[in-house]
């Protein structure tokens, strides 16, 4: 079993530096400079632990906001909490917090941030434009050793972290200036769209290997309720498929409203112009896809006039006229699709690629298996 000392987070405050000097005290009454050394000195430096830069401002960077249960395979943990509540979970996490939590299902998305941010500052030594990414929970203090703990181990670049105890930390995420917010509780992501934020749930399931996360970044996003507002779905689950058709073609050339992950999407763009600006183009690290139910003849064009008029260039555009989205998603193998539907966030995990439920527009209101994103 893999093992690991505590770690602690530098200080913050004159109040802090004398926490910090009595649990570094502790510490090293736990275990020993060559103990710790030995522990460390067999396990190969990840690419991005290779080099460390400063947290970029808030004004400046894009902040990704992950759950602990999405960055971190918690299931087992979960269970536990359930069955014999939260004394026993706590108990249970400080026992164990010297040993590494497995990668979760965000976990592939958030270690390729951290190579896009090493590329930016081979462009530019000097860029503040870069993926600041926060652990935003609901855990105790006293689970925070094991979630720090195993944020070092797999040398994660992140470097602020949010732990409530419980309270909801929906509050915090636009004092964090949050651009993006990813969480395994749907009633949390479903709060965080209420006031504005790009928000999506993680599931269990589709790959984790750390090895695809510092590959060229892959962000699949269907088109309506998700870029786009869910204007058009609307009238395709009121009216059905013939007037939405009627609908898009006399609409043709009006841009469809932003949708939740409109912002986040634009963000993203900007860092792609950064490369593209400098002729990086073909070998850009990040790739984008619109992977969508529309379809290309009928109701195509106005999807892509929309993103003309808004300026977000997306590398690759898929129109699939309502077939599966599974297959699809198997051959681009993005690090995370967002959709509104359930049914194309499940066709997404069971061909193995992470999946986000963006919950959001006239699709959670409905049973009805017609969709236009």
């Amino acid at each position: 079993m893999t093992t690991f000392p505590p770690t602690i987070v530098g200080p913050d405050s004159d109040d802090d530096a004398e926490i910090e000097k009595e649990l570094n005290q502790i510490t090293n009454n736990f275990v020993t400079l060559d103990v710790k050394k030995a522990m460390f000195q067999d396990r190969p430096l990840s690419p991005i632990a290779t080099r460390r830069w400063n947290i970029p401002k808030p004004d400046t960077a894009i902040i990704i906001a992950v759950s602990s249960r999405a960055l971190f395979d918690l299931t087992e943990e979960r269970t536990l909490y359930e069955k014999e509540g939260l004394a026993k979970y706590i108990e249970y996490m400080i026992e164990k917090e010297n040993t590494p939590l497995k990668p979760g299902s965000a976990f592939p998305f958030i270690q390729a941030l951290a190579c896009i941010n090493l590329k930016l500052l081979e462009l530019d030594p000097q860029e503040k434009n870069l993926f600041d990414v926060v652990l935003m929970s609901n855990q105790s203090a006293q689970i925070g050793v094991s979630l720090i703990n195993s944020i070092n181990y797999h040398k994660m670049t992140i470097e602020r972290v949010c732990l409530t105890a419980g309270k909801s930390v929906i509050g915090y995420l636009s004092a964090y200036n949050t651009d993006l917010y990813l969480s395994a509780d749907e009633d949390n992501v479903v709060q965080a769209l209420n006031r504005g934020i790009a928000s999506a749930r993680l599931f269990a399931g589709g790959s984790t290997k750390a090895s695809q996360s510092c590959s060229k970044l892959k962000i699949a996003f269907d088109g309506d309720a998700v870029l786009f507002s869910d204007e058009a779905e609307i009238i395709a689950k009121e009216h059905g498929l013939e007037k939405f058709f009627e609908n898009e073609a006399k609409k043709a050339n009006q841009p469809l409203d932003y949708g939740p992950l409109h912002k986040f999407a634009m963000k993203i763009g900007e860092i792609k112009k950064k490369f593209s600006d400098r002729g990086i183009i073909e070998d850009c690290p990040i790739r984008t896809y619109l992977v969508t139910a529309r379809s290309a003849a009928s109701s195509g064009l106005r999807a892509l006039r929309t993103l003309r008029v808004w300026g977000l260039d997306i590398d690759e555009a898929l129109f699939l006229a309502g077939a599966p989205k599974g297959p699809i998603l198997e051959k681009i193998k993005p690090h995370l699709f967002f959709d509104d539907q359930t049914r194309n966030v499940e066709s997404g995990l069971e061909h193995g690629v992470q999946s986000a439920h963006v919950p959001y527009g006239i699709a959670q209101k409905s049973t009805s298996k017609t969709g236009t994103g």
